[in-house]
């Protein structure tokens, strides 16, 4: 059975952002992730996971300037320091919640930069973040994220992102496995979720077109989740989804699904 995390950026949200551990507690889950932690301290994060007796599943490195539309820095020429800098204070983060996974987003590739030279500097900053991460118990993954969400997003493939990861090393960076993303942008989730597996280091669910929870929307998840149980994947399953109405109610996706 897929083990899930309820996305704390999206879900919960009937209550504020550190009383959401709780809640998703109450709820029946065992993990969290979310997208951005630093509005709190490391140490008070901490603290709601040890008092609802949750793990962190993932979180993701700062992205730049979020509220004037930045969405990462890997991919950007001139940013490699702020980038390292990004790294690093995620990093301590991860350190201090006990993380597995920690998401680098490529960023949005600037009008009329070549896609070679945006391929470059991300490579290159991958790179570098792979060797931060080397000695931590923490392993970086980068998500493929469609063209319809977020136009101009520097990787949009899961093949994009699979041959990265081979190209750094498998084990020193994953792929970030999104269904939703994979549906709008290829379709075929289950045949090319067996075909990259060895390279996934972690999953995100959420329906098609609306990104509401599991059986709003066109994907056929029984047959979905029984694929990820027969491919052996043991991590964390992150329900990033924004629920069609109130969160609790829209758990019964997971007796429907028998999950």
């Amino acid at each position: 059975m897929p083990r899930f995390a309820a996305n704390l950026s999206m879900m919960f949200n009937e209550h504020g952002f550190l009383d959401r551990f709780a809640a998703a507690a109450a709820a029946g889950f065992k993990a969290v992730e979310f997208l951005f932690p630093y509005e709190h301290p490391a140490a008070e994060l901490r603290r709601r996971l040890d008092d609802a007796g949750l793990k962190q599943a993932l979180f993701n490195a700062p992205p730049g300037d979020w509220a004037a539309g930045e969405r990462g820095l890997a991919c950007l020429p001139g940013r490699q320091a702020e980038f390292r800098d990004s790294v690093r204070r995620a990093l301590e983060y991860a350190a201090v919640l006990d993380c597995p996974r920690v998401h680098l987003m490529a960023g949005l590739r600037p009008a009329g930069l070549d896609p070679v030279t945006a391929g470059a500097v991300y490579a290159a900053n991958l790179a570098w973040a792979a060797e931060q991460s080397a000695s931590t118990a923490t392993r970086f993954v980068i998500e493929p994220i469609n063209h319809r969400d977020m136009p101009g997003f520097h990787l949009n493939t899961v093949e994009q992102g699979a041959a990265i990861v081979e190209a750094i090393g498998r084990d020193r960076l994953g792929l970030q496995f999104d269904i939703y993303h994979c549906q709008i942008t290829e379709g075929d989730i289950t045949k090319r979720m067996a075909a990259l597996m060895p390279v996934i280091g972690h999953i995100q669910i959420a329906d098609v077109p609306d990104r509401h929870e599991p059986g709003t929307g066109e994907i056929g998840w029984d047959f979905v989740f029984r694929q990820i149980d027969a491919l052996g994947y043991t991590g964390w399953v992150g329900c990033e989804y924004r629920p069609a109405g109130e969160t609790v109610a829209g758990l019964a996706w997971r007796k429907k699904f028998n999950v």
